[in-house]
């Protein structure tokens, strides 16, 4: 077989892990060929941030991360910091900001994600520019049929055979099938007996059902700062009505914290004492109408749906003649409105796939497999998962570095 062919190192996916690690393995003088069954890579990071890539955040800790093993991601993490890929990015003169958040009071928020002033273009040419400096192959539209061990790995595409010493594995998840997500890495890890753990879809939007569902629909595109908990989880952030049922990052945040049958409570106004409020109101404004008195404080369109669901007998009553124990009771829905959620719209939207590989199964040195060495699993398709605010792209610098390290 042509040398060509006889890699030191293949990967397979060209996402952010896949050339975190491949541009780490190049620079080692190792070589590499990555491997990518869509038609470009990359295509995650393009579509991240709204086009701009929320690339990392400023405070990464492992309590931003979902897994079995809570403490398995704090290796990769300080081992390739937020600040390293900061400098990577300041390297490449690729300008960019801290997002800024408001409340409903227009009171500044500091979550620490930093986004492209200009393009997640930027990103991705960086990455690749990187790639192609450490010698990098690239091959795209190569769609896997078979790996085998082999004195090493031997792989069968469509595009041909390679034989490779190393392995790794950043196939991604589930998640927006449109743009490459399969369950590939899956597969993958259990024919070399690796053990994984139940996925499903995380930072994804709610659907709703019947009254709830013709509700929002009807206040679609409405967004507001609020406070969503679910499974002792809380969450202060935006909230977006759709027409399907509730989205927004407030709500993405939560969802991977849920479970089918789970209720979610959504704070209104959140930081506020509505009870204290309204009764105030009542002794001072006796004669206005509770939803003149909230409409101060919560867009109009949304207090006239409330006004239906919570206190339609009063809706001409003076705030002075609804009884105290009303008042509170309406307080109460307010700053804790529980829904029950239908499902999720499902990996066709959801930005990560929760679960996947064991991290039992892997080093977290190393992120080698304990049970075949010489196998890497890195990325989404790692039992690892972000909130939202470039936590997820963090991850996969960081576990695609130390897996470049040691490939």
């Amino acid at each position: 077989m042509p040398d060509s062919e006889h890699y030191d190192v293949i990967i397979i996916g060209a996402g952010a892990a896949g050339l975190m690690c491949a541009i780490t393995a190049g620079q080692r003088g190792r070589k590499v060929l990555m491997l990518e069954k869509s038609n470009k890579v990359g295509k995650k990071i393009l579509m991240s941030g709204g086009g701009r890539c929320n690339f990392t955040n400023q405070y990464i800790e492992a309590e931003n991360y979902l897994s079995q093993n809570p403490h398995f991601c704090k290796s990769a993490l300080s081992r390739y910091t937020q600040w390293d890929f900061i400098e990577l990015v300041n390297k490449h003169g690729i300008r960019y900001h801290e997002k800024t958040h408001r409340d409903n009071d227009g009171e500044e928020i500091h979550k620490g994600q930093l986004f492209c002033d200009e393009s997640s273009k930027q990103i991705l040419a960086m990455l690749l520019s990187e790639s192609e400096q450490a010698g990098v192959e690239i091959k795209t539209r190569c769609e896997i049929e078979s790996v085998e061990c082999d004195n090493g790995f031997r792989l069968t595409s469509n595009l041909g055979e390679w034989h490779c010493e190393s392995l790794v594995v950043a196939s991604g998840g589930l998640s927006i099938p449109s743009l490459g997500g399969s369950g590939f890495g899956y597969d993958l890890a259990r024919q070399y007996g690796m053990n994984i753990l139940q996925h499903r879809a995380g930072l994804v939007p709610f659907t709703l059902s019947g009254e709830l569902k013709e509700m929002t629909s009807r206040l679609s595109g409405l967004a507001m700062h609020v406070e969503i908990s679910c499974q002792q989880q809380c969450f202060n952030e935006e909230l977006l009505f759709t027409h399907r049922g509730l989205s927004g990052p407030a709500v993405l945040q939560i969802s991977s914290y849920w479970h089918p049958g789970d209720s979610i409570a959504i704070d209104l106004l959140p930081g506020k004492d509505i009870a204290d409020i309204l009764q105030q109101e009542k002794s001072m404004n006796g004669k206005s109408l509770l939803r003149t008195v909230l409409a101060k404080y919560l867009p109009k369109k949304l207090v006239t749906e409330c006004e239906a669901m919570w206190w339609k007998k009063y809706q001409q009553t003076s705030l002075a003649e609804i009884p105290d124990t009303k008042i509170t009771d309406v307080a109460s829905q307010l700053s804790a409105w529980t829904i029950k959620p239908s499902a999720t719209e499902g990996y066709r939207t959801a930005e990560v796939t929760l679960g996947g590989v064991d991290t039992n199964d892997l080093s977290s040195q190393t992120m080698e497999s304990k049970t075949r060495p010489h196998l890497y699993f890195i990325g989404e398709v790692v039992d690892v998962t972000g909130h939202l605010g470039g936590y997820n792209f963090q991850w996969a610098w960081s576990s695609g570095y130390v897996a470049g390290l040691n490939a």
